[in-house]
Protein backbone atom coordinates (compact mmCIF):
# COMPACT_ATOMS: atom_id res chain seq x y z
CA UNK A 1 0.00 0.00 0.00
CA UNK A 2 1.48 3.72 -0.65
CA UNK A 3 1.63 5.99 2.04
CA UNK A 4 -1.41 7.88 0.41
CA UNK A 5 -3.33 4.80 0.98
CA UNK A 6 -2.23 3.82 4.08
CA UNK A 7 -3.12 7.23 5.85
CA UNK A 8 -6.66 7.89 3.75
CA UNK A 9 -7.65 4.40 5.64
CA UNK A 10 -9.00 3.70 9.07
CA UNK A 11 -11.23 1.63 11.20
CA UNK A 12 -14.13 3.79 10.06
CA UNK A 13 -13.01 3.70 6.66
CA UNK A 14 -16.23 2.05 4.47
CA UNK A 15 -15.58 -0.90 2.34
CA UNK A 16 -16.03 0.30 -1.31
CA UNK A 17 -13.01 3.02 -0.04
CA UNK A 18 -10.83 -0.08 0.75
CA UNK A 19 -11.63 -1.55 -2.15
CA UNK A 20 -10.52 1.02 -4.57
CA UNK A 21 -7.08 1.35 -2.56
CA UNK A 22 -6.41 -2.32 -3.42
CA UNK A 23 -7.46 -1.89 -6.67
CA UNK A 24 -4.78 1.22 -7.00
CA UNK A 25 -2.07 -1.71 -5.26
CA UNK A 26 -2.92 -4.73 -7.56
CA UNK A 27 -2.37 -2.45 -10.61
CA UNK A 28 0.69 -1.06 -9.16
CA UNK A 29 1.87 -4.55 -8.63
CA UNK A 30 1.50 -5.48 -11.98
CA UNK A 31 -1.08 -7.62 -11.30
CA UNK A 32 -3.47 -8.68 -14.67
CA UNK A 33 -6.61 -6.82 -15.82
CA UNK A 34 -8.45 -10.26 -15.71
CA UNK A 35 -7.32 -11.17 -12.45
CA UNK A 36 -8.37 -7.67 -11.04
CA UNK A 37 -11.51 -7.78 -12.79
CA UNK A 38 -12.31 -10.96 -11.05
CA UNK A 39 -11.11 -9.98 -7.82
CA UNK A 40 -13.27 -6.66 -7.65
CA UNK A 41 -16.41 -8.93 -8.72
CA UNK A 42 -16.23 -10.82 -5.99
CA UNK A 43 -15.47 -8.26 -3.00
CA UNK A 44 -18.13 -5.97 -4.31
CA UNK A 45 -20.67 -8.31 -4.54
CA UNK A 46 -19.64 -8.41 -0.35
CA UNK A 47 -20.07 -4.53 -0.86
CA UNK A 48 -23.48 -5.22 -2.24
CA UNK A 49 -24.40 -6.83 0.54
CA UNK A 50 -23.60 -5.20 4.04
CA UNK A 51 -25.13 -2.27 4.80
CA UNK A 52 -24.29 1.27 3.26
CA UNK A 53 -22.67 2.49 6.76
CA UNK A 54 -20.87 -0.43 7.92
CA UNK A 55 -17.18 0.86 8.90
CA UNK A 56 -14.57 -1.57 8.33
CA UNK A 57 -13.63 -1.95 12.16
CA UNK A 58 -17.53 -3.06 12.44
CA UNK A 59 -17.44 -5.75 10.12
CA UNK A 60 -16.86 -9.34 11.95
CA UNK A 61 -16.14 -13.28 11.00
CA UNK A 62 -19.90 -13.97 11.68
CA UNK A 63 -20.76 -10.93 9.08
CA UNK A 64 -18.20 -12.58 6.40
CA UNK A 65 -19.28 -16.60 7.01
CA UNK A 66 -23.29 -14.99 6.63
CA UNK A 67 -22.29 -13.46 3.42
CA UNK A 68 -20.96 -16.42 1.91
CA UNK A 69 -23.80 -18.38 3.25
CA UNK A 70 -26.08 -16.17 1.23
CA UNK A 71 -24.08 -16.78 -2.07
CA UNK A 72 -24.07 -20.37 -1.66
CA UNK A 73 -27.59 -20.92 -0.63
CA UNK A 74 -29.77 -18.28 -0.82
CA UNK A 75 -28.59 -15.99 -3.46
CA UNK A 76 -30.98 -15.73 -6.87
CA UNK A 77 -27.80 -16.45 -9.19
CA UNK A 78 -26.27 -19.92 -8.05
CA UNK A 79 -22.82 -20.47 -7.09
CA UNK A 80 -20.62 -23.30 -8.16
CA UNK A 81 -18.03 -24.60 -5.19
CA UNK A 82 -15.39 -23.11 -7.60
CA UNK A 83 -16.82 -19.93 -7.82
CA UNK A 84 -17.66 -19.71 -3.92
CA UNK A 85 -14.10 -20.95 -3.27
CA UNK A 86 -12.84 -18.43 -5.45
CA UNK A 87 -14.70 -15.71 -3.74
CA UNK A 88 -13.47 -16.56 -0.38
CA UNK A 89 -9.78 -16.49 -1.55
CA UNK A 90 -10.61 -12.86 -3.24
CA UNK A 91 -12.38 -11.76 0.16
CA UNK A 92 -9.60 -13.32 2.31
CA UNK A 93 -6.75 -11.18 -0.09
CA UNK A 94 -8.85 -8.16 0.73
CA UNK A 95 -8.62 -8.36 4.50
CA UNK A 96 -5.23 -9.70 4.44
CA UNK A 97 -4.07 -6.55 2.76
CA UNK A 98 -6.11 -4.39 4.85
CA UNK A 99 -5.00 -5.93 8.40
CA UNK A 100 -1.11 -6.15 7.13
CA UNK A 101 -0.78 -2.20 6.87
CA UNK A 102 -2.25 -1.89 10.47
CA UNK A 103 -5.74 -0.43 9.13
CA UNK A 104 -7.52 -3.41 11.32
CA UNK A 105 -5.63 -4.73 14.72
CA UNK A 106 -7.77 -8.07 13.66
CA UNK A 107 -8.44 -9.91 10.23
CA UNK A 108 -11.86 -10.49 10.28
CA UNK A 109 -11.52 -13.09 7.13
CA UNK A 110 -8.48 -14.86 8.93
CA UNK A 111 -11.05 -17.24 10.14
CA UNK A 112 -13.35 -17.60 7.38
CA UNK A 113 -13.17 -21.28 6.07
CA UNK A 114 -11.05 -21.42 2.74
CA UNK A 115 -13.16 -24.17 0.40
CA UNK A 116 -11.66 -26.04 -1.90
CA UNK A 117 -13.51 -26.95 -5.61
CA UNK A 118 -11.44 -29.89 -6.69
CA UNK A 119 -12.04 -30.26 -10.27
CA UNK A 120 -12.62 -33.21 -12.38
CA UNK A 121 -9.55 -35.70 -13.33
CA UNK A 122 -8.06 -34.43 -16.77
CA UNK A 123 -8.01 -37.03 -19.49
CA UNK A 124 -4.31 -37.77 -20.68
CA UNK A 125 -2.78 -39.73 -23.45
CA UNK A 126 -1.50 -43.28 -22.75
CA UNK A 127 1.96 -44.23 -24.22
CA UNK A 128 0.14 -45.94 -27.79
CA UNK A 129 -1.61 -42.75 -28.07
CA UNK A 130 1.43 -40.26 -27.34
CA UNK A 131 3.30 -42.57 -29.91
CA UNK A 132 0.50 -42.47 -32.51
CA UNK A 133 0.27 -37.96 -32.05
CA UNK A 134 4.07 -37.84 -32.21
CA UNK A 135 3.76 -40.07 -35.80
CA UNK A 136 0.93 -38.28 -37.22
CA UNK A 137 2.29 -35.31 -37.01
CA UNK A 138 5.58 -36.42 -38.11
CA UNK A 139 4.16 -37.55 -41.26
CA UNK A 140 3.57 -34.27 -42.05
CA UNK A 141 7.43 -33.51 -42.04
CA UNK A 142 7.55 -36.74 -44.76
CA UNK A 143 4.86 -35.32 -47.07
CA UNK A 144 5.69 -33.78 -50.44
CA UNK A 145 5.15 -30.81 -49.37
CA UNK A 146 7.43 -30.67 -45.95
CA UNK A 147 4.88 -29.41 -43.21
CA UNK A 148 7.22 -29.29 -39.69
CA UNK A 149 4.75 -27.14 -37.82
CA UNK A 150 2.85 -29.81 -36.31
CA UNK A 151 5.63 -31.69 -34.96
CA UNK A 152 7.66 -28.98 -33.69
CA UNK A 153 4.27 -27.49 -31.81
CA UNK A 154 2.78 -30.88 -30.52
CA UNK A 155 6.34 -32.24 -29.39
CA UNK A 156 6.98 -28.87 -27.62
CA UNK A 157 3.76 -29.13 -25.51
CA UNK A 158 4.64 -32.97 -24.94
CA UNK A 159 8.22 -32.50 -23.64
CA UNK A 160 7.64 -29.58 -21.54
CA UNK A 161 3.77 -29.33 -20.30
CA UNK A 162 3.38 -25.91 -21.01
CA UNK A 163 0.22 -23.88 -20.84
CA UNK A 164 -1.19 -22.54 -24.58
CA UNK A 165 -0.52 -18.88 -22.92
CA UNK A 166 3.13 -19.86 -21.93
CA UNK A 167 3.41 -21.57 -25.76
CA UNK A 168 1.79 -18.40 -27.26
CA UNK A 169 4.55 -15.91 -25.30
CA UNK A 170 7.71 -17.95 -26.59
CA UNK A 171 9.97 -15.68 -28.66
CA UNK A 172 12.84 -16.76 -30.82
CA UNK A 173 15.20 -15.11 -28.45
CA UNK A 174 13.67 -17.67 -25.74
CA UNK A 175 15.54 -20.72 -27.35
CA UNK A 176 19.17 -21.22 -26.45
CA UNK A 177 19.40 -24.34 -28.48
CA UNK A 178 23.42 -24.78 -28.14
CA UNK A 179 24.38 -23.33 -24.40
CA UNK A 180 27.86 -24.28 -23.05
CA UNK A 181 27.92 -27.35 -21.11
CA UNK A 182 23.96 -28.44 -21.39
CA UNK A 183 21.70 -29.59 -23.98
CA UNK A 184 18.87 -27.05 -25.67
CA UNK A 185 16.65 -25.04 -23.73
CA UNK A 186 13.58 -23.07 -23.73
CA UNK A 187 12.69 -20.09 -21.65
CA UNK A 188 9.70 -19.35 -20.50
CA UNK A 189 9.61 -15.39 -19.59
CA UNK A 190 6.50 -13.41 -18.29
CA UNK A 191 6.13 -9.52 -18.68
CA UNK A 192 4.33 -9.32 -15.30
CA UNK A 193 6.85 -8.76 -12.36
CA UNK A 194 3.67 -10.73 -10.18
CA UNK A 195 4.16 -13.65 -12.31
CA UNK A 196 8.34 -13.78 -12.08
CA UNK A 197 8.42 -17.28 -9.84
CA UNK A 198 6.46 -18.95 -12.76
CA UNK A 199 10.00 -18.27 -15.70
CA UNK A 200 11.43 -21.17 -15.62
CA UNK A 201 14.31 -23.10 -18.56
CA UNK A 202 13.19 -26.23 -19.93
CA UNK A 203 15.06 -29.03 -22.10
CA UNK A 204 14.23 -29.94 -25.49
CA UNK A 205 15.50 -33.19 -27.30
CA UNK A 206 18.00 -32.70 -30.26
CA UNK A 207 14.57 -34.44 -32.77
CA UNK A 208 12.54 -31.03 -31.39
CA UNK A 209 15.66 -28.99 -32.88
CA UNK A 210 15.56 -30.46 -36.27
CA UNK A 211 12.18 -29.78 -36.56
CA UNK A 212 12.34 -26.72 -35.33
CA UNK A 213 15.18 -25.31 -38.45
CA UNK A 214 12.98 -27.27 -41.08
CA UNK A 215 9.97 -25.04 -39.73
CA UNK A 216 12.13 -22.28 -39.70
CA UNK A 217 12.51 -22.93 -43.50
CA UNK A 218 9.96 -22.99 -44.04
CA UNK A 219 7.92 -20.42 -42.43
CA UNK A 220 10.40 -18.14 -41.34
CA UNK A 221 8.65 -16.83 -37.86
CA UNK A 222 10.01 -13.38 -37.10
CA UNK A 223 9.68 -12.93 -33.10
CA UNK A 224 7.20 -15.16 -32.17
CA UNK A 225 7.74 -18.64 -32.39
CA UNK A 226 4.09 -19.53 -33.49
CA UNK A 227 2.73 -16.37 -34.44
CA UNK A 228 -1.02 -17.86 -35.53
CA UNK A 229 -4.13 -17.06 -32.96
CA UNK A 230 -4.89 -19.71 -29.94
CA UNK A 231 -7.86 -21.10 -31.92
CA UNK A 232 -5.58 -21.54 -34.91
CA UNK A 233 -3.26 -23.63 -32.90
CA UNK A 234 -6.22 -25.88 -31.46
CA UNK A 235 -7.77 -26.64 -34.67
CA UNK A 236 -3.80 -27.95 -35.94
CA UNK A 237 -3.90 -29.72 -32.44
CA UNK A 238 -7.29 -30.97 -33.33
CA UNK A 239 -6.40 -32.26 -36.80
CA UNK A 240 -3.70 -34.21 -35.36
CA UNK A 241 -5.87 -36.07 -32.97
CA UNK A 242 -7.88 -36.91 -35.95
CA UNK A 243 -5.21 -38.53 -38.10
CA UNK A 244 -4.09 -40.21 -34.96
CA UNK A 245 -6.92 -41.91 -34.58
CA UNK A 246 -7.86 -40.82 -31.36
CA UNK A 247 -11.31 -40.83 -29.59
CA UNK A 248 -10.25 -38.16 -27.24
CA UNK A 249 -9.79 -34.12 -28.02
CA UNK A 250 -6.48 -33.33 -28.14
CA UNK A 251 -6.03 -30.08 -26.69
CA UNK A 252 -3.29 -27.93 -24.70
CA UNK A 253 -4.49 -29.30 -21.60
CA UNK A 254 -4.30 -32.84 -22.63
CA UNK A 255 -0.94 -32.64 -23.59
CA UNK A 256 0.13 -30.56 -20.62
CA UNK A 257 -1.22 -33.11 -18.39
CA UNK A 258 0.36 -35.67 -20.20
CA UNK A 259 3.79 -34.80 -20.00
CA UNK A 260 3.21 -33.91 -16.00
CA UNK A 261 2.47 -37.68 -16.12
CA UNK A 262 5.35 -39.13 -17.62
CA UNK A 263 7.69 -36.93 -15.75
CA UNK A 264 5.65 -38.09 -12.88
CA UNK A 265 5.64 -41.58 -13.27
CA UNK A 266 9.20 -41.69 -14.63
CA UNK A 267 11.01 -41.30 -11.06
CA UNK A 268 11.11 -37.11 -11.76
CA UNK A 269 11.43 -35.74 -7.99
CA UNK A 270 7.83 -34.62 -7.08
CA UNK A 271 8.99 -30.72 -6.71
CA UNK A 272 11.06 -30.94 -10.14
CA UNK A 273 7.53 -31.88 -11.56
CA UNK A 274 6.26 -28.72 -9.70
CA UNK A 275 8.97 -26.11 -10.80
CA UNK A 276 8.74 -27.59 -14.21
CA UNK A 277 4.63 -26.85 -14.51
CA UNK A 278 5.30 -23.35 -13.20
CA UNK A 279 3.16 -23.75 -10.81
CA UNK A 280 2.86 -22.21 -6.82
CA UNK A 281 2.74 -25.12 -3.62
CA UNK A 282 -0.49 -24.15 -2.65
CA UNK A 283 -1.70 -25.09 -6.36
CA UNK A 284 0.47 -28.09 -6.13
CA UNK A 285 -1.64 -29.67 -3.85
CA UNK A 286 -4.46 -30.67 -6.04
CA UNK A 287 -2.17 -31.06 -9.02
CA UNK A 288 -0.28 -33.66 -7.13
CA UNK A 289 -3.14 -35.32 -6.16
CA UNK A 290 -4.54 -35.72 -9.20
CA UNK A 291 -1.07 -37.22 -10.69
CA UNK A 292 -1.32 -39.88 -8.04
CA UNK A 293 -4.93 -40.81 -9.25
CA UNK A 294 -3.91 -40.80 -12.77
CA UNK A 295 -0.89 -42.83 -12.07
CA UNK A 296 -2.35 -45.70 -9.90
CA UNK A 297 -1.44 -44.79 -6.75
CA UNK A 298 -4.32 -43.73 -5.15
Amino acid sequence: MSPASQSALNTQSLLPAAIKSWESYLRDQGRSPHTIKAFLSDVNLLAGFLPADRALGALTTAELNRFFLWLEKERDVPCSPKTLARRITSVKSLFRWIHQFGVLAVDPAEAVAQRSAISPLPQVLSDEEMDAVLKAADKHRRNEKPDARYFALISLVLQTGVKKSELLGIKLNHLELDPPGGGPLVFIRYASPANRYKERKLLLNEEWVKAYHEYLAQYAPKDQLFPWSPRRLEYLLEDIGKEAGLNKHLSFDMCRWTSALRDFNGGMETDRVRQKLGISKIQWREIHMKLRQLSGQE
